[in-house]
Order: structure tokens, then sequence, then C-alpha cells
């Protein structure tokens, strides 16, 4: 069937996992810290940005291991070594990686620093890339190396890098200005808004040293990493007088210039050091984003004489609160997905019972059935699409060598997203092909409690993710049962499909507040055999509610797709949570129906009938 639908455009299924030139890769790395008088070091996943998505001149993880997923730290000592990643990616990094050469830690086991406590030899040298790691990061890697009794050096280059002879060019790619129509809110206004902030807090400049709040504040968009339109670079922002970007000129055209120009004066990357010095000079307060501003950063702006408030950057919340034009951008967005994704489940209603259709085929024509708006700019992340065991794995990416059929009587899984100038989307469904299991149902069901609970969710201003986080996970508990990720994540506006602060999960300490949009993703996963997400986005929005005694928020769904009834067993709904499940295919009726052909409406009228 691959032939029916074009190849995907945004997304490819080489594998771009190897791990069968880590061992030597490891033995090179150890020599080159041998010559350099080091005994260990740690190889974080993320670039000088601390970007969860990075360029694939960054990706020394993979390079070094083989493991590809978003997150984890490998730790290489002169007699042994370690992957250590979160529960999304534990199944995965143990089939990437070569073990008998790294050790793979589950996260919720032994952190990274705990490893280099109980490994290191006492009187060892222990180094790291200042860039990779902020000053939160590197303060813990200190204590864990004083506790083994070794000793913490900086490196001046990067060892991965040293070694990597066929590394690829740093990205390049054009700047182009975010239009107001998308935008809502003027560059000059948003630089005027943090520098008010500034002011207030006392402090002289503001470094922005994370691209999504570089790419919001100046209104600009780019390629520079997978997915996520960014352009890589530095801005300072003083609390008065003009900003000041940090961007390669070879990324701007004339116009883009002209227009970026009249906001900041515009200096090549590699001024931005001597830039750090001059603040120094003037014994000037700086604030530094404790989520991505490289310890490099602070200990440059410290050894010159300034003062590194390092805190957290006052775009990252300005950014995550939606203005009314990006709220109704992402209802546009998600209704032009809704529809999308509605044909393509449709088509694979029709296409799948045939055991001819393999996972990476549902990706080509679901991503075709995306580019068929018009809209589409990029997925918003790679898609994953697991059949059966492959279900099971949070964040599986499938390749030509791991791609399978879709069989009967097996859950299929697809969580995708879109990038539009509007709007950036997100949204997993989980499919019955043929007849589920009764503990099919029952996980299903127990899920979708999760979602409704979350979806329901009443609460005062003021509270914060981790304490809605557990609704999700009630109906799971209540039969011995949990996930390993977070319920929700923020979500950018022609952004990141990733972003912070805001969380729904046990970490999520920020106060939600009205105009963030979040995921909603409660799931099951049993090793080996299927798994099950659910998830929509969600805007929080304020709530009147007669009679109450202080402000409250709730939840507005966004997301407009049918859920799967053949999963649900509906025994286990409350008469609420039927209700909530009707009203909500009847909203899917009513968004995506008038958009669709006769025969995909029929459908849809059919597989959203009342429960």
């Amino acid at each position: 069937m691959s032939s029916q639908f074009p190849a995907a455009h945004f997304q490819s299924f080489s594998s771009s996992s190897d791990s069968s030139k880590s061992a030597l890769r490891i033995e090179a790395l150890r020599e080159w810290l041998k010559q350099n008088g080091v005994d260990g070091v740690i190889i974080p996943r993320s670039d000088e940005h601390q970007s969860e998505y990075v360029p694939k001149n960054c990706e020394r993880l993979s390079w070094l291991t083989g493991f590809t997923g978003s997150a984890g730290n490998a730790v290489i000592l002169d007699d042994k070594a370690a992957i250590i990643v979160d529960g999304r990616y534990t199944i995965q990094a143990a089939q990437q990686v070569d073990q008998s050469v790294i050790t793979v830690i589950q996260l919720a086991e032994m952190t990274a620093e705990q490893w280099i406590s109980a490994n290191l030899t006492a009187g060892k040298t222990f180094a790291y890339d200042p860039w990779l790691l902020t000053k939160d990061a590197s303060k813990r890697l200190e204590a864990a190396v004083k506790k083994a009794g070794g000793r913490l050096v900086t490196l001046t280059s990067n060892p991965v890098d040293q070694i990597w002879d066929d590394r690829p060019a740093a990205p390049n790619t054009p700047v182009t200005i975010h239009p107001m129509i998308y935008a809502g809110e003027s560059a000059s206004d948003k630089l005027t808004r943090i520098q008010a902030y500034l002011t207030e807090a006392k402090l002289d400049c503001l470094i922005i040293s994370d691209p999504h709040n570089l790419a919001w504040t100046f209104n600009i968009r780019g390629g520079d990493v997978p997915h996520t339109p960014l352009s890589l670079g530095y801005a300072f922002i003083p609390a008065s007088g003009k900003a000041q970007l940090f961007i390669s000129s070879s990324k701007i055209s004339k116009e883009v210039h002209q227009e970026l120009s009249a906001l900041a004066s515009i200096s090549e990357p590699d001024a931005l050091l001597k830039a750090i010095d001059q603040l120094g000079q003037h014994n000037a307060l700086v604030r530094i984003d404790a989520a991505t501003g490289a310890i490099a950063l602070s200990q440059r702006l410290e050894a010159a004489g300034g003062i590194a408030d390092v805190s957290s950057d006052p775009v990252t919340l300005m950014k995550a609160i939606k203005n009314t034009t990006e709220i109704a951008g992402s209802r546009a967005a998600h209704k032009r997905d809704g529809v999308a994704l509605t044909r393509f489940l449709h088509w694979l209603s029709t296409t799948a019972p045939s055991g001819n259709l393999t996972e990476i085929d549902t990706i080509n024509a679901l991503e075709s059935f995306r580019r068929d708006t018009g809209c589409l700019k990029d997925v918003s992340f790679t898609t994953i699409a697991g059949a059966g065991a492959h279900a099971a794995l949070p964040h599986y990416r499938v390749s030509s060598e791991s791609d399978q059929p879709l069989r009967m009587n097996e859950i299929y899984l697809v969580d995708s997203g879109a990038q539009y100038e509007d709007g950036t989307t997100d949204i997993t469904r989980t499919l019955i092909i043929g007849k589920p299991t009764a503990e099919m149902k029952d996980r299903y069901t127990r899920v979708l409690k999760g979602h409704i609970a979350i979806a329901c969710a009443v609460f005062p201003a003021g509270t914060s993710g981790a304490q809605i986080d557990m609704l999700a996970r009630q109906p799971l508990w209540e039969a011995g049962l949990d996930f390993d990720h977070g319920t929700g994540h923020g979500i950018g506006s022609y952004l990141s499909v990733h972003e912070g602060p805001q969380r729904l999960a046990k970490t999520g300490t920020t106060p939600l507040e009205a105009g963030m949009i979040l995921s909603n993703e409660p799931g099951y996963y049993k090793v080996d055999a299927f798994g099950i997400r659910i998830e929509n986005l969600i805007l929080v929005e304020e709530r009147t509610i007669t009679g109450a005694e202080r402000p409250m928020l709730g939840f507005e769904t966004l997301s407009f797709a049918p859920i799967d009834l053949a999963l649900v067993e509906a025994s286990l709904l409350t008469e609420q949570e039927k209700a909530w499940l009707n009203g909500y295919h009847d909203r899917v009726r009513e968004i995506v129906g008038p958009e669709l052909e006769k025969e995909t409406r029929a459908w849809l009228e059919e597989v959203t009938a009342d429960i």
C-alpha cells in the first residue's frame, strides 16, 4: 500500500542509530581524555542552548552511543561507561546501545550524579563541557565528583567534537519574520514588556539563551533544528536602550535585517563572549536563564566582573500565556488538523483490515492528509506510529528496519502533530484493528477515564500541574497500574511542541494561568504487548462559578478527532464520563463534520454515536 501515498516530506525512516562503532568511538574518546589528563567525562544529549531537539552537528550522544532519544546522559570513565535515560527511553536505549560497552541505567533508579559518585575512583579527574550544562547541573555534578573523592575540571573544547571526523556543519537556514496576523503582538511591544520587568527587578540586562524565547521576542522563525521553526542564536536585552542580537548574518536577508535592525543591533555569534566581557566590566547584574543558560555564560560574566543572576527567563512565562490572536490561531489550526486526522482515520478503518498496511505506510498517509490542507509547514515532531508491541514504546520511532504490518486484533497507536503558521498541534489516538481483548478494553477505558478527569477539572487560580497530574492516574492506580511520563506538557504557537514552564506532571510546579496550552495525554504500556495513549490539547481558561470565593480555572479542549469506541468498556464509565464522551463527539461532528466528504462524514457519524 505504500505506493498509494507519496513518501513523507518532513521525516525519514532511515535508522540514525548505529551502535556498531560505539566501542571504537568510546575508546577514541578515552584516548583523547587520557592525553588531556582526564579520567572521565559526561556527554549530555543537549546542545549549547540545552535544547530538547538539537541540530545534527550537536547529536553527540547519538554519534557516540547509538541512542537517538531526546533526553539522556552518557558517563564515560576510563574503565566503564553508562547511559542514564528516563522511563520513556529505557527499552529504546537497551535496544540501541552496545550493552557490552555501555550499561543502561533508568533515571528513576539512579541519576547520572549518583552513578558517578558510586563509580568514579577517588583521586581521578572528571570533566565537563561548560556549554552543555546549566549552573544547577554543574553544581550537582561537582557535588557528585567531590563525594567520590575526585576532582572536577571544565573543558575548553568538547572531546566528542575533537574525534568526530565527519561532524556535520552547523545549521544555516534563513530567518523569517513571523507576521502580526499570527503573532498578535509586535516585537517592539514585547521588548517594552521585558524591559519593564528588568527595571522592576533592578536587573541591568537579560541574556536570552533559549532559541524559543528568541523567536517569540523578535517575532522570528527559522529552520535550524528538526520540526521546530527556530533560528539558533542569543540576545542581550538591557533594562534600557537597544537590544543586541547574536545571529549569523548569512541567515538574514536584507528585508529581514531592515526589520530586525530597528529593534536590535545585530552581531555575529562569535562576538558573544566579548559582549559578555563588556557587561562584566560595567559590573552589570545580568539575568541568565536557569533552564537554558549554559554555565559557561555565568562563568565568563563573573570572570569579567559582572554578577550572574541565574533564575527564570521572564520571557518563558510571557510566551506561555497566549494572546487572543494566538488562541484564535490555535483553534483554527486544530480544526484544520482535526479534519486531516479524521480523513486519515477513516482511510485507516477501511484499509488496515486488509493486512497490507505497515507503520511507515500510515505515517506517509497521515502526512499526506495534512499536506492536503495546503497550510502544513512541517510536522511538529517525528510521528510515533506503533503497531502491536511497538505501541508499548512511548517514544517509538519506526525505521525501515523496524517497520512492521498492522495486524488484526492488535492495537495501533499514532501520536503526531503539525506545524502551521497559526498554531502547533499534537494529538494521539489509539485504535484496535479487529477485536480487542477484555484486558485491552479495561486498560484503554482507565486511560480514557483519566483523560476525562483532566478535561473536566476545575481548580482555583494558583494551582500547579503537579496538583492536577494525579487525576489522570487515579483510575490506573486503582488497578495497580501507572505510566512513566508526565500527563501533559506545554505547547508553543508555531514553536516547540514541548514548551514550558507549565506541565501536568509530578514536576510541574508552575501555577497554571489562563491562556496556557497543554497536552492531556495519560497512557498505559504493557511491555512486548500493547500501548495506549489518548491525547488532546487543552487551553486553560477562566471559569465563572456562582458563589465561588476565589478565581477559578478550567480547560477548553482544542483537539477534535474521534476516540475509538471499540476499545471502550462502557460499564467502567460513570454517567458523567459518558456524558463528556458523547458531548465531545458531538463537538467533533459539529466542528469537523462539515469539512468532510459525504462518505467520511457518514463514517464519522457512525463511529461517534452516543454510548
